[in-house]
């Protein structure tokens, strides 16, 4: 048994059953032993690859994509560039190098990394080299100003709460003590007063999140505000909210989510209809959601990928088409992943994305 297991099993013995979202929060952001802040879970050596590891395709056409939003903001001087959960800082860094093709808009960018993780931090300090760069804690911390915002498999990570439908109500699934030992799904004894009105049939599972809810609300005012994009990109389901989709991940393969806490990724399918409602009620424009792959087939990726494998060889060519269609095919990314765009409702339509 790791230590973040026995401290988390003491917390319900003391203060009895967690929800979900707390479950998780500890699991990924401890201080000490949270999966998050302890290593580098990206690569044939991590946990799970992400598509700007993938190829270079993918981070070059979100920083031409941001490169041509910033000229439609009239080119402001200077802006806030922000990424979420940035990773290696590879996406960042493939964004750079394509943007700066255009005039003045690495001299306008502000650059800031949001990040909880040291190792990660890291790694992004030497693979922005040659880059001012400023790291945050949380999206709060960004400064103030114009901004654009790229996030992609930032929100599946954020903590969710699920709730089964029984007895007329919708009661709680929480994390508690099994009685052979160790960690436990169990259901709060009560319903939830504030999902009274939810319609659902007996066994019916609902997922939310209030963490990415919260981020769509502040967000979407900060747009609306002081104007600019935010680019997300991640995998889950456009319509309902019912299902569960909470998992584990470890060494690319799906594990027990509460068997070693701290020791695997938990995420959950993003919900983008909920996050384009809170988003909207906030006053921000909701370009999307659309599917990934026909989001960057939009942008020219595969245009980018002829332009890769011309005059190369066949070991290279064979990669250049092989990351093509791991990001763009149904099958693969294309459909499983979505783009969406929340902005300042004075923006008009965004490169590669369906008018709000």
């Amino acid at each position: 048994m790791n230590a973040l297991r026995r401290e988390i099993e003491r917390i319900i013995a003391s203060e009895g059953p967690i929800g979900i979202d707390r479950y998780m929060a500890l699991a990924l952001g401890h201080p000490v032993h949270g999966y998050y802040v302890t290593r580098d879970p990206l690569g044939a050596a991590g946990d799970f690859t992400t598509a700007p590891e993938i190829s270079q395709m993918f981070g070059e056409l979100l920083g031409l994509w941001a490169a041509t939003v910033w000229d439609m903001m009239g080119r402001p001087f200077p802006f806030v560039l922000a990424e979420l959960g940035p990773g290696r800082g590879t996406l960042m860094a493939d964004a750079l190098r394509a943007a700066g093709r255009v005039p003045g808009f690495l001299e306008a960018a502000d650059i800031n990394l949001v990040e909880i993780s040291p190792a990660l931090r890291q790694s992004q300090q030497a693979k922005l080299a040659g880059h001012e760069v400023s790291w945050r804690g949380r999206f709060e911390e960004l400064p103030p100003g114009p901004l654009l915002l790229l996030a992609n498999e930032f929100l599946d990570a954020l903590p969710i709460r699920q709730f089964v439908r029984g007895g007329g109500g919708w009661h709680e699934r929480v994390v508690g003590l099994s009685p052979e030992g160790g960690l436990a799904f169990g259901l709060a004894p009560h319903a939830a007063p504030d999902l009274a009105a939810v319609p659902g049939r007996d066994g019916d599972l609902l997922e939310t999140s209030p963490a990415s809810l919260a981020l769509a609300d502040i967000m979407a005012r900060r747009l609306a505000a002081m104007g600019g994009a935010a680019l997300l990109v991640d995998y889950g389901a456009a319509g309902s909210d019912l299902g569960d989709t909470f998992q584990a991940l470890r060494r690319h393969g799906f594990a027990d989510p509460l068997a070693e806490p701290g020791e695997a990724d938990l995420t959950a399918h993003v919900r983008f209809g909920a996050l384009a409602r809170a988003a909207s009620r906030a006053g921000a424009a909701v370009h999307g959601p659309m599917t990934q792959g026909a989001f960057l087939l939009a942008l020219g990726i595969r245009e980018r990928a002829a332009v890769l494998s011309r005059g190369r060889d066949e070991a290279t060519r064979a990669a250049v088409a092989s990351a093509l269609a791991r990001l763009t095919a149904p099958e693969a990314m294309g459909d499983l992943f979505k783009a969406m765009a929340l902005a300042d409702p004075r923006l008009g339509p965004l490169p590669g994305l369906p008018p709000p």
